[in-house]
């Protein structure tokens, strides 16, 4: 594939403004200017009122716009007529987000060259960033999206991206249609479920009432922030065995994630992990890369995810928990690997004011 490498800065000018593989700028009777490009912007003043750039440079003329020019005073206009080799930005621009997004992804623009990607259901933005690099290797091209596994909002702009020149050639833009064929989307939004959840808190002095449970009211509210369903409370003192049948009788009721809190540490009395693993078919960890979360686990019963959460996520507003949650209710399956790779941004700065996911923690 041909690649643009500008050789001087005068050369690179003219690229950006369209001059190299077009036909030279020339003056066109607005008439006869409709599906050819503005070669630069058009002032319009309305006395006291308005003063500013109508059409601009790199705008493709309408039939629509015909008229609007003349009332403006421009019979005649000056144009960039396309090679048949060459691409419009905001085509360039259609034609890389059609090929790089995935489901749940819809497009807005073109504006000024510009298309943004936005999410169409709340869920997880997951980016390939091999995928992402491969087209941002491409020159004149550019792809910006969020951090991979963000939690995004319906309607939420997740990425954007368009061709730094006005015009480029064809053969560019059809090489990112090859990646992402052949590779796979570059990015896509996995719809956060509605899901059954149940809560298990285990620890004897909460069971027998000596202290008030602080646990269950927090995992509740984070419950339904998710837009899941809580399907009960249910108290354990320090027995693997209690703890077992209270996470076996959430399964019977057709909990799809139960939430086990409480007896995570290392200490005598603490059997919860035990538990835990007794009761499902596989442990992915016991033990996260992440503050607060360190003692953090996570196994299946089959497809059922059980978390082991630590003390840390009664008293911190952010934790481990706010990392893996959403992309368990988005129908991951996670593993060790996925576990490992929070360590990077992993670390919760505490800040006075939790900003989060506006912040580093889990990027």
């Amino acid at each position: 594939m041909k690649k643009f490498v500008p050789f001087s800065w005068y050369e690179f000018f003219q690229y950006h403004i369209g001059y190299i593989g077009v036909k030279n700028l020339k003056k066109v009777n607005v008439e006869n200017a409709i599906g050819m490009v503005l070669g630069h912007d058009l002032t319009k003043i309305v006395p006291g009122e308005f003063k500013g750039a109508a059409f601009k440079k790199g705008h493709i003329i309408s039939k629509e716009d015909v008229n609007v020019l003349k009332d403006m005073g421009k019979y005649n206009i000056n144009v960039f007529e396309l090679s048949e080799d060459m691409i419009h930005e905001d085509e360039a621009a259609i034609r890389i987000a059609k090929a790089a997004a995935g489901t749940d992804i819809y497009l807005e623009g073109p504006s000024e060259g510009k298309i943004n990607l936005k999410a169409e259901t709340r869920g997880i933005l997951k980016v390939n960033l091999d995928i992402l690099s491969a087209i941002n290797d491409i020159d004149m091209i550019m792809f910006a999206t969020l951090h991979n596994n963000t939690v995004v909002e319906k309607g939420q702009t997740v990425a954007g991206t368009r061709i730094i020149p006005l015009v480029t050639e064809k053969s560019i833009i059809e090489e990112v249609e090859r990646i992402c064929e052949n590779l796979g989307k570059a990015l896509q939004v996995l719809e956060i479920k509605t899901m059954k959840i149940g809560v298990v808190v285990a620890g004897s002095e909460v069971f027998e009432g000596r202290i008030k449970d602080k646990f269950g009211p927090v995992l509740k509210k984070k419950i339904s922030g998710y837009g899941s369903k809580f399907i009960g409370l249910k108290y354990a003192p320090d027995n693997k065995e209690k703890i077992e049948e209270a996470i076996a009788s959430f399964i019977d009721r057709g909990a799809e994630v139960i939430l086990t809190a409480g007896g995570m540490s290392v200490d005598a009395d603490d059997v919860t992990p035990n538990a835990i693993e007794s009761v499902s078919n596989k442990v992915i960890t016991y033990g996260s890369p992440v503050l607060p979360g360190a003692m953090f686990m996570l196994a299946y019963k089959d497809n059922i995810a059980i978390l082991g959460i630590p003390a840390c996520g009664m008293y911190f507003k952010t934790t481990v928990l706010d990392l893996v949650l959403p992309r368990i209710l988005a129908n991951e399956i996670l593993t060790k690997r996925d576990i490992k790779s929070l360590a990077h941004g992993g670390l919760c700065l505490g800040c006075e004011v939790c900003r989060y996911p506006v912040c580093p923690f889990g990027r």
